[in-house]
């Protein structure tokens, strides 16, 4: 029997990224010793008041159908986080809620774009935007995103690729795969293009609350000038550790979310009332885990950068945000998939950079959210496996020269 265009344009954007971190499970499951840092698992459990509040709402009745927006007591709390943090008034209906960052991705994109329309993208992306874009039917245009320029967006670059079918310029800061920061300068050259052009901006704010000492987030929400135009997304799955609570939200303009409401009524109609509770509760204060969370993954980083760029030939990319850091493993003559599937033989898994850019296949992505000790097995097999690769390489030029 046939299936739909949708099913055709999806066909090779799904769980093929991921076969190395499945490959790995397998491995483990099977008894083998190996590391994980492939994906973005928070390294502390769901605070336990969150967990208490989702418990007692479901014991008290809140199990019944949702508001098609979402409740209104988690939107009004949205409301009043927004405005504290954006520098600008929020309403409760400048939010729809969704089951995650994804969900609401999804519905926003279908909302701004479809076929025959151009979507701007940074690449290197994160791994499902190829999918999301593609679901609207909409094409994806590749915006580099390069090490020289610390994998920001540069404006130039943007309106290089600008045309008459752009519908929507996905942002994604701070980014994954490189934990990249845009700046307010960057993001208004950004919002200005958009509105020289007549394009919305997504704003993917997942990473928000995992900023890095010295590093600054700024949200486009928080330009008042282009207000109409930004949509952003997130969620409570990295800032609190609730991952599998799925719990996210979309914020716009009224106008947007009232159109785009009877499409988020008619794919799921709301969220989970006990879980709009939790993170109702989870937005009316600082929370209890991102403080540490922030201070461990930046501390991993700099050590990792401090032993893997003294030890071996290999160079990695210090992140401002996030969970991730990128290490370029040209050095060793390998290709960043050959690398990544080399080294899982040697006990540690890592992403190839070609699961999130063909422009990243010289690196490889990875989770700085493993607990101290296995990060520090990690690294010594990471600084072992280089130093030999690096060393065979050294080996078969000078016997190439000879």
């Amino acid at each position: 029997m046939k299936t739909t265009d949708v099913t055709a344009r999806l066909a090779s954007l799904g769980g093929a990224k991921w076969d190395l971190h499945l490959a790995a499970r397998d491995r483990v499951a099977a008894g083998a010793d190996i590391v994980e840092m492939t994906i973005g698992e928070p390294d502390v459990p769901v605070p336990e008041e969150l967990m208490q509040q989702a418990i007692a709402s479901m014991q008290a009745g809140r199990t019944g159908y949702s508001d098609g927006r979402g409740e209104i007591n988690l939107r009004r709390a949205l409301a009043a986080r927004y405005t504290s943090t954006r520098g600008r008034q929020f309403e409760p209906d400048n939010f729809l809620c969704f089951p995650g960052t994804q969900t609401a991705l999804f519905a926003a994109m279908i909302g701004v774009a479809q076929q025959g329309d151009e979507v701007l993208v940074g690449d290197p992306m994160y791994a499902t935007y190829e999918g999301v874009v593609a679901a609207s039917g909409a094409a994806l245009v590749p915006v580099p995103l390069t090490p020289e320029h610390g994998f920001r967006m540069q404006a130039a670059d943007v309106a290089a690729r600008i045309t008459a079918r752009t519908r929507a310029l996905l942002l994604t800061s701070p980014h994954n795969p490189t934990g990249a920061i845009l700046d307010r300068a960057e993001l208004i050259a950004l919002c200005e293009l958009a509105k020289e052009h007549d394009f919305w901006i997504i704003s993917d704010e997942v990473y928000e609350q995992l900023v890095f000492d010295g590093a600054e987030f700024t949200s486009p929400l928080s330009l008042p000038d282009y207000a109409d135009r930004v949509i952003a997304v997130s969620s409570i799955s990295k800032s609190h550790a609730a991952p599998g609570f799925r719990s996210g939200w979309c914020v716009g303009s009224k106008a947007f979310c009232d159109a785009l409401l009877p499409y988020s009524e008619t794919m799921l109609f709301g969220n989970q009332p006990f879980i709009a509770d939790m993170t109702e509760l989870a937005l009316q204060r600082d929370s209890a885990v991102a403080e540490g969370m922030r201070t461990r993954f930046n501390r991993r980083a700099q050590i990792l950068a401090d032993r893997v760029q003294a030890e071996t030939a290999l160079q990695v990319h210090r992140p401002e945000a996030g969970m991730f850091a990128m290490i370029n493993v040209a050095a060793t003559g390998l290709s960043g998939d050959a690398y990544a599937w080399d080294l899982l033989d040697q006990g540690v898994a890592v992403m190839p950079g070609s699961a999130f850019s063909d422009s990243l296949t010289s690196w490889v992505r990875v989770a700085l959210t493993i607990d101290d000790t296995k990060f520090d097995l990690a690294l010594n097999r990471i600084i072992s496996h280089a130093q030999a690769k690096t060393q065979d390489q050294a080996a078969s030029a000078t016997q190439g020269v000879a």
